[in-house]
C-alpha cells in the first residue's frame, strides 16, 4: 500500500493551508460558531468554490477524490484550522448515505452539497442508541404506497440548518438488529418533523429530532427497504477517517503552541524548556502524536478494504485519537498553566475540540471493545 500523497492531493493541502490562514482566523471562527447556525455560509459557499466539499466525493458522483487519503488530508487541515463549517455532517455522512443508496434522482442532491447551496444532516443516533449503530427505535410502518415515521433524533450533527434530512428508521426486526433498518432523504421542512438546534462546548451544532405521524412517499426511501445499515456502517466509518485525521491536526497545533510557550516562558531566569521534567514530558506527546498519525493514515488506506479490516482500522485510529488527544490537551494546558484557560488564548478551544471529538461516533473504551470483537470475528 503507497501512502505517498499524489500531487494533487500536496496541492489540496497547501492550498487548504493557504486559505485558512489568510481566511480563517481564531477570533472569526468563534463569531461564527456563537452565530444562531454555528457557522458562517459566506466562508462555506468559499470552501465549496475552491472545491473542498467535492474533494469527499469521487468523480461518479461529481467530485474529484473521495477516497480514505482525500478524506484525511482535508481534515487534517481543517483540524489545524478548528474549522466548524459542516463538512462531516453534510459531505460525509448525509453525502456517503446518499451517494451509497440513492437513486438517479435523489443522487441529484449531491450536486447542490458539492456546490455548497444545500445542507444535508444525517439522523440516525437515538436518545437510548449510545454508540451502537444498529440500536434503532424509531419506526417506519407502510401507509398505502408511503412510509409514517415515527421516533427520536439525538445530537443530529448541524440538523438545525439542513435543508434535507437522511432519516434512518426501522422497518423490521427488532431494536438491535442490522437487519430491518431504512433510510429515508427528506425535506427538513416535511410536516411532523420538529427540531430543536443547540450549540455544543466545542463550538459545533447538533439538533433534537421528534418524529411524529410523518407522512412520507414512496420516492424518499433510500435503496432497499430493511437493507441500510452497511451504508450506515460506511458513512460512520469515512467520518471516523475525519475525526482521526482532524484529532492529529488539532494536536499539532497544541504540540506547537505549547514547544513556542516552554521557549519563551522564563522561571529563574530561563525558559522553563531548560527543565527536564518539561522536556521529558514534552517528547512524549511528540511521539505519541505520531502514533495517532500512523493510525490515522493506516484507518484511510484501508478504507476500501472488506469491512473486518476496515473496521479494525477504524476503531484502533479512533481509539487511539482518543486516548492522545486527551494526553496531549491535558499536558499543553498544564504546560501552559493558567493562561490556557482564558478564551482569548486559543489552546482552550483545540483542547475541547480535541476531548469532544472523543465522544463523536464511539469513544476510547467503545472502539477497544469493538476492536477486540472485530478480532475475533475475524479469527
Amino acid at each position: 500500500m503507497d501512502f505517498n500523497n499524489t500531487d494533487d492531493r500536496v496541492m489540496l493541502k497547501d492550498m487548504v493551508a493557504r486559505f485558512l490562514s489568510d481566511n480563517y482566523s481564531l477570533e472569526n471562527r468563534n463569531l461564527a460558531a456563537e452565530s444562531s447556525e454555528g457557522f458562517s455560509r459566506e466562508i462555506w459557499a468559499q470552501f465549496a468554490e475552491l472545491g473542498l466539499v467535492g474533494a469527499l466525493f469521487d468523480e461518479e458522483d461529481g467530485g474529484f477524490g473521495g477516497g480514505g487519503f482525500d478524506i484525511s488530508i482535508l481534515f487534517e487541515e481543517l483540524g489545524r484550522g478548528l474549522v466548524v463549517e459542516p463538512f462531516i455532517a453534510s459531505a460525509l455522512l448525509g453525502g456517503t448515505m446518499i451517494s451509497t443508496l440513492g437513486n438517479a434522482q435523489q443522487k441529484t442532491v449531491i450536486g447542490d452539497i458539492i456546490a455548497g447551496t444545500t445542507l444535508v444532516a444525517f439522523a440516525h443516533g437515538e436518545p437510548t442508541s449510545h454508540y451502537d449503530l444498529s440500536s434503532v427505535e424509531t419506526t417506519a410502518t407502510q401507509d398505502g404506497d408511503g412510509w409514517n415515521l415515527n421516533g427520536n433524533k439525538a445530537v443530529v450533527l448541524n440538523g438545525d440548518t439542513a435543508d434535507f434530512l437522511v432519516v434512518t428508521a426501522r422497518t423490521s426486526g427488532g431494536t438491535w438488529d442490522e437487519d430491518g433498518i431504512s433510510a429515508f432523504l427528506l425535506p427538513a421542512t416535511t410536516p411532523g418533523v420538529e427540531i430543536r438546534g443547540y450549540p455544543t462546548i466545542d463550538g459545533q451544532h447538533a439538533c433534537e429530532i421528534a418524529l411524529t405521524n410523518v407522512q412520507l412517499d414512496a420516492s424518499t426511501l433510500l435503496g432497499e427497504s430493511g437493507k441500510a445499515f452497511a451504508a450506515i456502517e460506511l458513512a460512520i466509518a469515512r467520518a471516523n477517517v475525519a475525526l482521526a485525521s482532524e484529532a492529529v491536526g488539532l494536536m499539532e497545533v497544541c504540540r506547537d503552541m505549547t514547544l513556542e510557550y516552554l521557549q519563551t516562558r522564563k522561571q529563574f531566569g530561563v525558559p522553563i524548556g531548560k527543565f527536564q521534567a518539561l522536556q521529558h514530558r514534552m517528547a512524549t506527546v511528540l511521539t505519541e502524536i505520531e502514533q495517532a498519525r500512523s493510525a490515522a493514515i493506516n484507518a484511510a488506506g484501508r478504507l476500501d478494504l472488506p469491512r473486518i479490516e476496515r473496521e479494525k482500522a477504524i476503531s484502533s485510529a479512533k481509539a487511539i485519537a482518543g486516548r492522545v488527544g486527551r494526553l496531549v490537551s491535558e499536558e499543553s494546558i498544564q504546560m501552559h498553566g493558567g493562561i490556557a484557560m482564558t478564551w482569548e488564548y486559543g489552546l482552550a478551544h483545540y483542547a475541547k475540540r480535541l476531548i469532544m471529538l472523543d465522544h463523536q461516533f464511539g469513544d476510547v473504551d467503545f472502539h477497544l471493545a469493538r476492536f477486540a470483537a472485530l478480532s475475533r470475528e475475524a479469527a
